[in-house]
């Protein structure tokens, strides 16, 4: 006996049982949502017995037919004009633990009236035994009517199953929303593409998100239901098997689209069963619950949660391919009726049809497999090609293999990816070279990273995709129009003489992700090889190299060092070396921070990044044998500072009274229209009217400044970070002075917590510029906590906390390095941690990576001297643990 015919039987003894209680007990609903119960449970332990998972779906739409036909007796008179008809999923019979449960009672339109009541009351029994109905009460021209304007509800008539009931009313039905009534084939496809381009528009276009819908996602179960309902609404398919008959499908495609979605329908009913409920987002919360379900275990350089990942990933982008292909196929057949436009030749190998390619003879790939690069690259010449015919996509796919060591040291091979990385369309011919798998042939490292998921909060794609949009970033510099919020970037782009050296060092820059040590040397070494192997020359493959080397960089500079010190910048320009160099590094830095996660790039972002390029180019062009002095850069800054107050009556005789008692650092800090605007606002200010708050929003550093000037007082730092973290304000940058006349000097620069820059009216400046005069004006009861809730992914990113400390000589202070978990009220802790310890903090830089807080802080003594005493950093290390690990239990 079959474990189908297994399963029938184990039904019928159930339904046996339901019956049984019913004769014996007086409570339907409990009888019910016992049975409802046991087969659950019994499906779960067949799940933990390893049973298919196909198998299991099916025996829960068994139970619930069961269940329903049951219910049916019990509601309506036996003869009932009307028919229960099981619709959608459920209609397909498959059913996972928590999914709706999607029916129609259709009625005869002369017993509506009578049976409405009725059928009520099933609906709400149903909900009552702890099923979720997903139900709706119709007539057959009810059906008709709404179905011939919804896209949807004839989607789910065409799964429609009947259940129980007038089988002839069924069958009327079906007849009246057959396709010669409503929805011709041609008008339903067009609704679906619509559809499916609509819900991938919604998850960006990428099955590769942090947190994929395994139903919505581009490459997820309702792509492969989308192929059965044009199948059955143009073909009368009744599974998929039959597309193979029809010749949509081969048997291996069939094969690879069963396994496919019998992974995902394999975690889609786990994810139930975790969940306890209808779940289809891959959650932080559950990936490494599942992970360990699915058998993963942790390895060295790859989490047991990113093998179980890159499965999926890997699984969905080959659903994607197949999605594609079939799709395309029933263009051809649906709605162009297989009437094609004859071919025009393109050259031996390949031709044009109806604006797509496609090869001249199906034995192309065999006898020539560098045409399997070539093909790409025809993409990109030929701009009236729109795409690659399904016929010729599955070609690709069936000779991919062919793509071997000899065919990557065949000069024309190489001559022709060099090519591809020349033209203009090389972020489309990679991205799909890299969909039919091409790309991974030709470039067997890389294949090492397709679908590999980084499991944390900064990198939002997959180590391939991102590759591919940082190209993507990068190209769109070069094309007017295309990169509006860069001006910079498209300049410089203009510039750049060898476009294809900065599209190499973004296809390699993570290449040697997850192989061990550091994947800037790996990636750097697999660049200069591939480059030599292709012909450039020693300097170009350098260069490749290096940004594959160096492309952190830049941004870690930007985000960890004092960016103000002139000594930082010219260490920066040393080691950057020349002018062209650090265009091709500035590109790339800023097309690489968008492409791991827009949503990690802000204004502030972008300014910090221009400064330092700006401050780097002008020390090059001054020689590196000529670094700028600091008293020079504090000079030349002064003077700017005069000219711009000078507008508003301000002189230097009224400024050297106020300016002789700031810090020098002070003046390097701040650019000439940052000390021009807090110069005349704190001149400006009685004392009587102190504590100064003044906010300017929308500042040139792409945030919005906040200037506190006020007596010295404990916990203002504590206090004042508080507070604006729970206005919901990030702060980026921090600066601290005292004066010496004892008062301070703070300037902070806040974004909002989305990392976008707040764009403040003058009510909520007034709002916010009160609630800090009155904080600072009670010194003798601060308010540190800060309630705003973790949010829900940081909790399943576990960051040890770590404290570095180093001296910075030169500048007389020492320098504090904190890495620990992102949470709200972090700063006011460490704020609170430095005024136990009699900390001075003077300088602070912010920079959140993920759900890591990878901030610096430039502190020194009570006196302003750097940090020599043992007990001094071993008090800080303890209250910084101390608060928070207090702050995180909260």
């Amino acid at each position: 006996m079959n474990d189908s015919q297994q399963q029938i039987g184990h039904w019928s003894e159930t339904q046996a049982q339901l019956r049984h209680l019913l004769h014996t007990r007086d409570d339907p609903v409990a009888a019910f949502r016992h049975i409802l119960k046991e087969g659950t449970e019994h499906l779960f332990e067949r799940y933990d017995q390893g049973a298919a998972v196909d198998t299991l779906i099916l025996a829960r739409s068994r139970l619930v037919d069961m269940l329903l036909l049951e219910a049916w007796q019990h509601h309506l008179p036996v003869g009932a004009g009307a028919a229960l008809v099981a619709v959608g999923g459920y209609g397909r019979r498959e059913l996972h633990p928590g999914s709706d449960v999607d029916i129609m009672i259709l009625l005869k339109d002369s017993e509506k009236e009578n049976l409405s009541h009725a059928g009520a009351k099933l609906i709400a029994f149903l909900f009552d035994i702890g099923l979720k109905p997903g139900y709706s009460t119709r007539t057959i021209e009810d059906c008709v009517q709404i179905a011939g304007t919804d896209a949807t509800v004839i989607t789910n008539l065409i799964e429609a199953r009947l259940l129980t009931g007038s089988s002839d009313l069924f069958e009327r039905m079906r007849a009246a929303t057959a396709r010669d009534r409503i929805w011709s084939s041609e008008d339903f496809f067009a609704a679906k593409i619509d559809e499916q381009q609509a819900r991938w528009h919604k998850f960006g276009g990428t099955a590769y998100n942090l947190e994929p819908n395994i139903k919505e996602n581009p490459g997820g179960l309702r792509d492969i239901q989308m192929i059965g309902w044009v199948a059955k609404r143009h073909f009368d398919a009744e599974n998929l098997h039959d597309l193979v008959t029809h010749g949509f499908l081969t048997e291996r495609e069939h094969h690879t689209l069963l396994m496919g979605q019998s992974l995902l329908w394999r975690i889609r009913f786990a994810l139930h069963r975790l969940t306890g409920r209808s779940e289809d987002r891959l959650l932080f919360d559950y990936q490494r619950t599942l992970a360990a379900e699915f058998g993963f275990t942790d390895e060295d350089q790859n989490l047991a949660v990113e093998q179980f990942m890159q499965r999926y990933y890997r699984t969905v982008m080959e659903l994607n391919r197949l999605n594609e292909m079939l799709l395309q196929l029933f263009r051809e057949a649906i709605l162009l009726h297989d009437r094609l436009e004859p071919p025009v030749e393109i050259n031996a190998r390949f031709q044009s049809r109806s604006g797509f390619l496609e090869v001249t003879g199906d034995d192309v790939f065999r006898r020539d497999p560098i045409a399997l690069i070539e093909v790409f690259n025809i993409l990109q010449t030929h701009p009236g090609i729109v795409g690659i015919r399904a016929s010729t996509i599955r070609l690709i796919r069936e000779h991919r293999h062919l793509v071997d060591a000899r065919v990557r040291e065949d000069p024309r091979a190489r001559c022709l990816f060099i090519a591809i990385m020349r033209y203009p369309g090389v972020t489309y011919a990679m991205q799909r070279m890299n969909e039919y798998g091409v790309l991974a042939a030709y470039l067997p490292a890389f294949a090492k990273v397709v679908g590999r998921m980084q499991y944390d909060l900064f990198h939002a794609y997959t180590v391939d995709e991102h590759s591919l949009r940082v190209m993507r970033n990068l190209r769109s510099f070069m094309v007017p129009g295309d990169a509006p919020g860069h001006p910079l970037c498209t300049a410089i782009a203009r510039t750049i003489p060898k476009f294809e050296l900065l599209c190499l060092s973004g296809l390699f820059h993570d290449i040697a992700k997850g192989r061990g040590g550091d994947h800037s040397l790996i990636g750097a070494r697999d660049a200069w090889g591939f480059c030599r192997a292709h012909g450039l020359s020693d300097y170009d493959s350098h260069l490749v190299a290096w940004l594959v080397e160096r492309h952190l960089m830049m941004s870690m500079t930007a985000q960890h060092q004092d960016i103000s010190d002139p000594e930082v910048i010219q260490a920066f320009a040393t080691e950057v070396g020349d002018s062209s160099r650090l265009d091709y590094l500035y590109l790339l830095t800023v097309a690489d921070i968008q492409g791991t996660n827009p949503e990690w790039w802000n204004s502030w972002k972008d300014r910090l990044l221009q400064d330092l390029y700006q401050s780097t180019r002008s020390a090059l062009e001054r020689g590196l044998d000529n670094p700028q002095a600091q008293d020079d850069l504090i000079q030349q800054k002064q003077t700017e500072t005069l000219r711009l107050l000078a507008k508003y009556g301000i002189t230097r005789e009224v400024c050297t009274p106020l300016w002789i008692k700031f810090s020098l650092d002070y003046f390097l800090h701040n650019s000439p229209d940052e000390l021009a605007w807090q110069t005349g606002t704190i001149l400006q200010t009685p004392e009587r009217a102190l504590p100064l708050v003044a906010i300017r929003p929308l500042t040139h550093r792409g945030g919005t400044e906040i200037l506190i000037y006020t007596w010295d007082q404990k916990h203002l730092f504590a206090r004042t970070t508080a507070l604006l973290d729970r206005w919901g304000l990030s702060i980026m940058d921090a600066h601290v002075m005292t004066t010496d006349d004892k008062m301070v000097l703070n300037t902070y620069y806040v974004l909002e917590t989305e990392g976008s820059s707040p764009v403040l009216d003058a009510t909520q400046i007034r709002q916010i510029q009160d609630a800090l005069e009155q904080e600072l004006s009670q010194p003798e009861a601060p308010n540190l906590q800060v309630t705003r809730p973790v949010p829900r992914q940081l909790r399943y990113f576990p960051t040890e906390t770590r404290l570095r400390f180093s001296k910075d000589e030169r500048n007389h202070r020492t320098v504090m390095h904190l890495l620990t978990l992102d949470r709200p009220g972090l700063l006011a802790a460490i704020g609170a941690a430095f005024d136990t310890c009699g900390i001075l903090l003077q300088n602070a830089k912010i920079a959140t990576i993920g759900a890591q807080a990878d901030d610096i802080f430039f502190i020194t003594t009570a006196d302003g001297a750097p940090i020599t005493e043992l007990s001094t950093l071993n008090c800080l290390r303890r209250e910084t643990r101390s608060r928070l690990e207090h702050a995180a239990d909260d």
